[in-house]
């Protein structure tokens, strides 16, 4: 029996790994590798999800994921956990992505187990980063690290998905997310907006701050900026804040509002001017073609967006066809008339789940225009 060294046990059959094909011994540590990975979420962004497992003997010895952007990969955390370095020329790591080759905010992976000597890799999947994209899987064999490439890859894959999709296509993922009534409202009348229509409940709100909180960015059009002045930050659930972003084609919105002067990053995207004044900037693009603004974001390093509205923006980003994933709550009461929500897209239904007296439905798109 070996140890996971996060604090539980982690049996392992030694008949099972005596006897066994090796097939389904790699599947056994890749899967323990997706569970530490799956530790990381909501912290590694813009990097992905990795977990790392070192097997010696059929004993794990070593394992680690990737905890927070900016700070050591599965492989060296996992590497560090090794108390007996001499047994890594006979050992195996299992690692969900291809180990980087090139020097980031950490140095190369890929080098680091060629410098240990570790002697078997087996990779998940290859990383679709421009970086990397089997530079490390090259590293190694030129090494003459023996390397098996492809286990669990379907399962690794969907572990990042908002990263291989982004990466993939250079574009981010695209969430869009809105709550409206039976009878397909998002908000009462402009007369009567002194009085919000309330329609997400207290726990699909924070269900909702918690899906903020693993988005690169939120996004935003003016109109909603100046009706709800919202702060955009993940208030009530633990983590990071996504960049904040305001679509204002006529740079509209109140000069006092909470996302210009509230100390946070903000990008403005607008046809009238560039500026950079503290942590806002303001960027003139000639289109209001979405996709002029995604791939910006892409190029700042922004693999996932949420976007919150208004309906406007939402319609764009409907008609253009460049959503991933739709979260749409419902509610049952109706109120006659008001700001209609989007036209239900054309996507399957993923997910519907009632919480209270709402629905939550999730819709994919599986025909994305790039």
């Amino acid at each position: 029996m070996g140890r996971d060294f996060c604090g539980h046990i982690f049996a392992v059959n030694s008949s099972c790994c005596k006897f066994a094909p090796m097939i389904e011994m790699d599947e056994q540590f890749m899967r323990r590798a997706l569970q530490l990975a799956r530790q990381g979420a909501g912290h590694t962004s813009p990097n992905p999800m990795v977990g790392a497992v070192i097997v010696h003997g059929g004993r794990i010895i070593g394992e680690g994921f990737h905890r927070r952007y900016g700070q050591a990969h599965a492989e060296v955390n996992a590497v560090r956990q090794v108390a007996d370095r001499s047994l890594l020329p006979e050992s195996t790591i299992y690692v969900t992505l291809e180990p980087c080759a090139h020097q980031g905010k950490t140095p190369p992976c890929a080098q680091m187990l060629v410098d240990c000597g570790i002697g078997r890799v087996v990779v998940g999947m290859v990383d679709p980063f421009e970086q990397v994209a089997g530079r490390g899987v090259s590293l190694l064999r030129q090494a003459g690290v023996e390397v098996t490439v492809g286990v669990l890859e379907r399962e690794c894959s969907a572990l990042n998905e908002r990263f291989v999709a982004a990466h993939t296509r250079r574009l981010p993922w695209v969430q869009l997310k809105w709550a409206q009534t039976a009878d397909g409202y998002i908000a009462l009348p402009a007369q009567a907006q002194e009085n919000p229509l309330h329609i997400s409940s207290p726990v699909t709100l924070r269900l909702m701050h918690r899906e903020r909180a693993v988005a690169d960015a939120i996004v935003v059009g003016a109109r909603t900026v100046a009706i709800d002045n919202p702060s955009l930050i993940t208030r009530l659930w633990p983590g990071g804040n996504p960049l904040r972003v305001v679509l204002d084609r006529q740079l509209s919105m109140p000069a006092d509002a909470r996302v210009l002067t509230d100390g946070a990053p903000t990008v403005v995207y607008n046809g009238v001017r560039s500026e950079e004044r503290g942590p806002v900037q303001w960027v003139c693009l000639d289109t209001a073609d979405p996709r002029a603004w995604l791939r910006d974001l892409y190029a700042r390093g922004v693999t996932s967006v949420m976007v919150e509205g208004g309906t406007q923006v939402l319609r764009q980003l409907l008609e253009a066809g460049v959503w991933d994933e739709a979260r749409i709550e419902v509610a049952p009461r109706r109120v006659g008339c008001g700001v209609a929500a989007p036209q239900w897209p054309q996507g399957s239904v993923v997910l519907t789940r009632k919480i209270g007296e709402n629905t939550l439905f999730r819709l994919r798109n599986h025909v994305k225009k790039v």
